[in-house]
């Protein structure tokens, strides 16, 4: 059964600079149980949220079968963690969530590739085996709420979806 396994809406970047020099600290809350999206805009709260230049890739998701044991968000920096989605075989598709809140639609636009960052983050090694397998970078649809918990799947090649205009 698909699952969202865990949520990080972060309003900070945290990998800046050289891997090597690490990361910047956490700050508290990135993790969450719910998180709340806008058409066009991205995750209210998040690093990226409105951000002209990531406005289509402002959701990122990526499948717990593409980690390691124990690696999580606050590791890899995307927004949504799942189980039982092959995301990285949908760029092109509009992925639909719903995790008891109604329908979330996500228009995938393109790969999210690791970064040198993960050899830092994860281990050495990380960045070469996360190719292909680094999630996908996203455009919402429609405004919505996901939560951790089971979630309800379609796929769609995005023909019923023409797209959302950001606001302003």
């Amino acid at each position: 059964m698909p699952r969202i396994v865990q949520l990080l809406a972060s309003p900070v970047h945290r990998y800046v600079g050289r891997p090597a020099d690490g990361p910047a600290p956490a700050p508290p809350g990135e993790l969450v149980s719910e998180v709340h999206i806008r058409a066009g805009l991205g995750i209210v709260g998040d690093r990226y949220f409105g951000k002209p230049a990531h406005r289509d890739a402002s959701v990122t998701v990526i499948a717990q079968e593409s980690l390691p044991a124990g690696v999580d968000l606050t590791q890899v920096r995307r927004n949504v963690l799942t189980t039982g989605i092959a995301v990285d075989e949908l760029v092109g598709s509009v992925l639909t969530l719903d995790s008891g809140q109604g329908p979330v639609s996500l228009r995938i636009r393109r790969p999210a590739n690791p970064c040198a960052w993960m050899d830092t983050a994860i281990g050495p090694g990380a960045w070469r085996a996360l190719r292909r397998r680094g999630g996908v970078r996203c455009v919402p649809l429609n405004d919505g709420t996901l939560r951790v918990g089971a979630v309800q799947v379609s796929v769609s090649d995005g023909a019923a979806h023409p797209g959302v205009l950001p606001p302003g």
